[in-house]
């Protein structure tokens, strides 16, 4: 009598271990079911590393909206491409670092194109022409940039601008100190210009001469010469290979059909 109701509550037990087994089989599958549809959802999503004070390539306008050359020319890219951009304010002085460990999946914000920034991401076809300038207060009576002899100049860390002060020895040599002072942002350092801390900030073509139409184009001046040209390109990680073709393809067709011109237009016309 104690056997049988032995066996019979042996097999209850195992019934309900066997079933709660398998209900729990099911609900896993059921979750990495779900958890691979949102991976699959999401895999189209592409974050872009930007700084987001770089006028007029990617900057927060009055209304605290993310705008510029940049943003325009990558929603329209990345929609024919088929993929969803989200963009993501960076330290740009850490750019490299963030896109090859994941965080960003491209940088596309004025993106210079150098020889030691190729050792470390693949870059798209360039897409577009700049030049490191220089600009100083209009009352100033520098006309050239090698008349900033002995003067404190400033630029944007980690910029190419950056590369391009340190890779040209004539310039290095004349200024103050031998070295310009950095900040994190150009903004920041357009600030020091225009108090004196300053006497001119070296840096992109395009995102200087924008500054100073918006501004007041009476109070600053541009300098005869430059510290070197260079072209603006996507950063993608080496190993995003298919990213970077599909981006270089939807690029390729943007100016075939005159979208990117109509997109260049608007903000440099």
């Amino acid at each position: 009598m104690k056997k049988g109701i032995l066996k019979k509550l042996l097999l209850t037990t195992l019934g309900v271990v066997l079933v709660s087994s398998l209900v729990a089989c099911g609900s896993n599958k059921e979750e990495k079911t779900k958890d691979a549809a949102a991976n699959k959802k999401d895999s189209k999503q592409v974050v872009v590393g930007l700084d987001n004070t770089f006028v007029p390539m990617g900057f927060l306008d009055e209304n605290n909206e993310l705008v510029g050359f940049d943003i325009d020319l990558a929603k329209e890219a990345f929609k024919r491409a088929g993929y969803e951009p989200k963009f993501e304010n960076t330290d740009w002085s850490m750019k490299e670092q963030t896109l090859n460990n994941g965080s960003v999946d491209c940088l596309w914000n004025g993106y210079s194109v150098t020889e030691e920034r190729k050792e470390k991401v693949a870059f798209s076809k360039p897409y577009l022409d700049n030049k490191q300038i220089a600009i100083t207060m209009s009352k100033e009576p520098f006309k050239n940039i090698m008349d900033l002899k002995d003067q404190p100049v400033g630029t944007q860390a980690a910029s190419s601008a950056l590369e391009a002060i340190e890779n040209n020895k004539e310039f290095i040599d004349i200024i103050k100190d031998n070295k310009p002072a950095t900040y994190d942002t150009y903004d920041k350092a357009l600030r020091d210009l225009e108090i004196g801390r300053t006497k001119a900030v070296i840096g992109d073509e395009v995102l200087l001469k924008y500054y100073i139409k918006q501004r007041d184009p009476e109070k600053y001046k541009v300098l005869e010469g430059d510290l070197g040209s260079e072209k603006y390109a996507v950063g993608f990680r080496k190993d995003d290979t298919k990213l970077r073709e599909d981006i270089d393809k939807a690029l390729d067709e943007m100016k075939k059909d005159g979208t990117f011109k109509k997109i260049e237009d608007k903000w440099f016309k």
